[in-house]
């Protein structure tokens, strides 16, 4: 079985994820698991697949042609031996401005811990007077590298910068 990664980009519709695992059952593919997301009336979705190898070229052409979506598909590197590693929800909330994703990413990276998601939004809060950002970001965490460093570095970039854990 070949491991695929799928991205679809196009505009969102009822009835989408509908006609995008039709296709995946039909052309013998299984759906792993997924990402799905609307955003300003587009969807984007990255999808993990197995198919057969006799199926692939047909399953291939089959995702290809849904219309009016961009298509992506990779090949899943298999060889990699996963390593365990903790992982940890860190939840976050601050003011919103231009920058705190890539500050956070960069306090991230720098303590040598890896964003394996991240799912964030703004949202208005009357009493505030600004724009809240909220994220949860899955981060696996190197052996040895204590969360509280994480969530220390974190929250020293700004002072109305609060991160809260969740176990993954």
């Amino acid at each position: 079985m070949k491991q695929l990664v799928i991205t679809i980009l196009g505009e969102d519709r009822p009835g989408l994820v509908e006609s995008i695992s039709s296709v995946i059952l039909e052309n013998h593919g299984n759906w792993l698991s997924s990402n799905l997301s609307h955003l300003l009336g587009h969807f984007a979705g990255i999808i993990q697949v197995e198919v057969a190898e006799e199926h692939l070229q047909a399953f291939q052409d089959a995702l290809n042609g849904l219309p009016k979506l961009d298509v992506r598909i990779e090949k899943g590197n298999t060889e990699i031996e996963p390593v365990e590693l903790e992982q940890l929800n860190f939840v976050i909330t601050g003011n919103d401005r231009p920058g705190i994703v890539q500050e956070l990413a960069s306090v991230i990276r720098h303590k040598g811990a890896n964003i394996t998601n991240l799912n964030s939004k703004q949202q208005s809060a009357p009493n505030w007077g600004v724009p809240i950002f909220s994220a949860v970001a899955t981060v696996s965490l190197p052996n040895g590298l204590n969360k509280d460093e994480v969530i220390n570095a974190l929250e020293s970039i700004t002072n109305d910068l609060i991160v809260d854990i969740e176990k993954a």
